[in-house]
This record gives structure tokens, sequence and C-alpha cells, in this order.
């Protein structure tokens, strides 16, 4: 492991990413004394400004975003003192010069690039901090998603920042990586005897992942209209999610073993077609609706125009593989749903043979269950089969539930920035919780082949109201293979 780098190059800074999460994030990390010494931030952005007014603006970031327990005017006069602003426009050479005298006489201090700017503004940047004379063998650069809105479109941003940057240099930000409870996926399967050898299609049934907002739009409009929730959520979070799952264990923990195993996984995805698209997708737009007790507007309405932007989508996904040959992978996320949350859910397959009665009919024999909760509480919970209290001769059976709350068990731990994992990895170089170029390829392809398969077979958009979890058609998609979804 190479030095942390000392010096945060910040592009964006004046976004809301970096006022509700990047900086926040650093302010954590320095509480805890996990900063470098003589850390230094540089803050770019293309308002102009001095340093003081930025740091104004991170001060006014940090009372509005960390807890109120959290926030300590001392400790952030201490980050502010760590930060300098320089404006920049892609494009500028004179300003990136500038830029470039900002951190002269700290090249031994390493440099940690992070460009929290839209997709199209990666490459120019990249060349700007080339012609500058910022970019060395220990520079490193992380990029936010998108990558691109497909595979040919995703390939050209790679090239672009390939050509300037090698692949070990390179760090692509999915902040679902970040979590703790993704995190502890790795945990629970490689890490616990009595789960990995049931861990595959002889014992498993099917396998839900859920990741529902109760948002709209929220300002997001420029972006989102013509990205669509296939695009925005399934390609990256709930992917990666899935690779998790469903990869082989690696020979080791560490950043090529890892992702070399989430690849497989994820180029196992048998891709969709136009006939497949029919039966095995949901396409939704929400429509106006109440979202915990609030009277929401729909889609159309928050756009101002009518379009075949999808806010709902419903998956059944298969991988092609001798771990999972036959398992169906039902994949749905959506805005304004009922409520927030992000779940697994791994059904298992009933018992072979019960012993409590003919077909186990009347005892209340139930296959087990196997949930994770993401967000908004974190939690894992496996539902088992229990005796009943009493004396009846016929052996009644109830389901009960051994839970474990994360939030409970480390109830002295303060629960973290999905952001504060990845910013201290990027700082030491450790790509474990990044996402590599073959990944973010294998992704878009399968994600093209759905899309693909839309425009052929000329799939429309399924209305929904708001407040609720999608078309009845996604309800169909599940329960014609005789599953419900867990809400």
């Amino acid at each position: 492991m190479t030095d942390p780098s000392a010096t945060f190059l910040l592009f964006g800074a004046t976004g809301d990413l970096a006022r509700r999460m990047i900086f926040p994030s650093l302010y954590n990390l320095l509480s805890d004394d996990l900063l470098p010494d003589d850390f230094l931030i540089v803050a770019s952005g293309r308002s102009e400004m001095d340093d003081d007014a930025f740091r104004a603006e991170v001060r006014d970031a940090l009372q509005q975003f960390l807890p109120a327990d959290r926030h300590d005017p001392d400790l952030a006069s201490r980050l502010c003192a760590m930060i300098c602003y320089q404006p920049v426009e892609a494009g500028n050479a004179g300003q990136f010069a500038t830029l470039a005298d900002r951190i002269d006489g700290r090249a031994d201090r390493g440099l940690s690039v992070y460009l929290s700017t839209p997709p199209s503004l990666f490459a120019p940047t990249a060349q700007g901090l080339a012609d500058a004379g910022l970019i060395r063998h220990d520079t490193r650069i992380a990029m936010e998603k998108p990558i691109g809105k497909d595979l040919v479109s995703s390939r050209a941003v790679n090239d672009a920042i390939g050509a300037l940057f090698a692949e070990e240099q390179i760090f692509r930000v999915d902040h679902y990586l970040g979590k703790e409870t993704v995190q502890n996926l790795l945990a629970l399967r490689f890490g616990n005897v009595m789960f990995e050898p049931l861990w595959n299609a002889g014992a498993i049934d099917h396998v839900q992942i859920t990741v529902g907002e109760t948002v709209g739009l929220e300002g997001r409009v420029s972006y989102y209209d013509g990205v669509g929730a296939l695009r925005d959520m399934v390609q990256n979070h709930i992917l990666q999610i899935l690779s998790i799952i469903t990869m082989e264990p690696p020979a080791r923990m560490d950043p090529t073993a890892v992702r070399d195993e989430k690849v497989k996984a994820l180029r196992s995805l048998r891709p969709m077609t136009a006939e497949t698209v029919k039966s095995h997708s949901v396409r939704g737009q929400y429509t106006p609706g109440a979202v915990q007790g609030q009277i929401v507007t729909g889609y159309a309405d928050e756009l101002g125009q009518a379009s075949d932007t999808e806010t709902f989508v419903a998956l059944k996904a298969h991988i092609d593989n001798w771990r999972w040959q036959g398992v169906p992978f039902y994949l749905r996320t959506g805005k304004r749903m009922p409520t927030r949350q992000s779940e697994i859910l791994i059904q298992f397959k009933p018992v072979r043979h019960s012993i409590f009665g003919r077909d186990g009919h009347g005892t209340g024999l139930e296959p087990n269950t196997l949930i994770i909760r993401l967000q908004p509480e974190e939690h894992i919970r496996l539902l088992i089969m229990s005796k009943r209290p009493g004396l009846e001769r016929q052996v009644h059976l109830e389901e009960v539930t051994l839970d474990v709350s994360l939030t409970a068990a480390f109830a002295g731990q303060r629960r973290r920035i999905a952001y504060e994992r990845l910013i201290l990895d990027l700082l030491a170089g450790d790509q474990t919780l990044f996402v590599r170029r073959d990944e973010v390829e294998a992704q878009w392809t399968w994600i093209d082949s759905i899309i693909g398969g839309w425009k052929e077979a000329g799939m429309k958009i399924a209305p929904y109201s708001s407040g609720n979890w999608g078309p009845s058609s996604a309800i169909a998609l599940i329960e014609r293979d005789g599953a419900s979804w867990h809400d």
C-alpha cells in the first residue's frame, strides 16, 4: 500500500453532492483523526469567489447537513482552514495553470482528484489536469456515476480517461458500495459457515432486490428525463448488489480478486430480447397520488410535459452459471414508492420431505427466508420454523424471526456516511469498493439488451399511482411464478 494522498482536489465543489455528502464526510474523517498530516483540500467550481467566501459556504453546509450533536464549530473551522478555492472551467488552460500553482511544492504528498461533475466534463477536466502537469504516477482520479448512458458512450468516457490514467489510478464511484450493510454482504457470505454451502441453486428458490424511493424528480429534471430508472438505479446500484450476492468466493479480500469474481457474475447475466422483455420486465411511471400521507403530483406534471421515461422498473433476471442455473432474480426500483427502503430477500426452497404430517399441510411449514435490509434501518432477519407451544398430539409449526439489528448490535458505533469509506479508500489507493472498467461494461451490455428489447417490442409505460409499489403488471411478473414481492 502506498502512502495516502495528502492533497484532495474536488471538482464540482459548489454542487449538491459536495455540500450534502463530501464535506460532511471529510469533517467526520477529520473528527476521527483519519486524514493525513498536512492535508489540503483544493475545491474547484465555475463560480467566482475567494477562499473565505467558499469556506463560509462549507460552514453553512456542515451546519445544515451534519446531525446537531455532531456539529462542532471549532472542528468545522479546522476543516475550513484546510480548504482553498480555485474557480476552474473545463478548457480554460489559464485557470488550470493557476490551480497547479495552488498545490505547487506538494508533489511528494500525493494527489487524489474527485470529479463530482456531469460526465461530459470528465474528459476535458482530465485533459486540463494533464496539460497543467498534474497527472503523475501517484495521481488518482475518482468519477461519480453515470459512466455513459450505454455501452458505446461508456467506452468513450473510459477511453478518454484511460488515455491519461492507468486503470489502477481510476476509481469509479458507486456510493452503495460504501454502505456498511452492502460491505457486510461479503462478511455474511464468506465469514459464516452456515450460509455459503447453501448459497446456490440447490437450496435457494429465488432472490428479490428492492430499492424504493419516496421522492420524485426533486430538482433532477434535466438529468433524469431520458435516463430513467433502468439506467439511473439498475445499471449501477442494483447490479452491484446483485454481483456481490452472486459472485463466487474470491481467493482473498483484495481489489483484483473481489472484482474478478464480480465481473464473472455480471457477464453471466442472460441477455434479454424483444420477446423476453414482454414477460420479464415492466416499465412504469408515477401519476398523482399520496406518499406517506402527502398529496403529490405525477411525473408528467412535475416535468411539465408528457414523457416516455420510466420511473419504475421490475425485472426477472437469470444468471447462467453452475451456481445459479434456474434461480430467478426479481429486481425492482422506483420513485414515489410507499416507503424508502433497500432490501434483499433470499427465499430458500422448502424442506424436501416433511415429517410433520402429510406434505406438511396444516402444520404451518414454510420455507426459510433471509431478509437483509440496507436502508433506512439496517438489519439481517432470518425466518425459521419453530414448534408452537402446546400439548396437541400433532406438531404445529410457526414461523419465528431471528433478528439482528446492526444498528442495535453496534449501538456504540456512529452510523457513517458511505462517502467516508470511499474517500478514505481513494486517499489510500484501495480500489476494492470501486467499480472496474470491465464491470461497468458488463453492466451496460445487459442493460443495453433490455433497452434494445423495449424498443424492438414497443414496450409502453404503465401508469401507477404515487404511493404504490408500481403497476399491477409488476405484481403479475413475480406472482405467475408462484412468489410474491416482500413489501
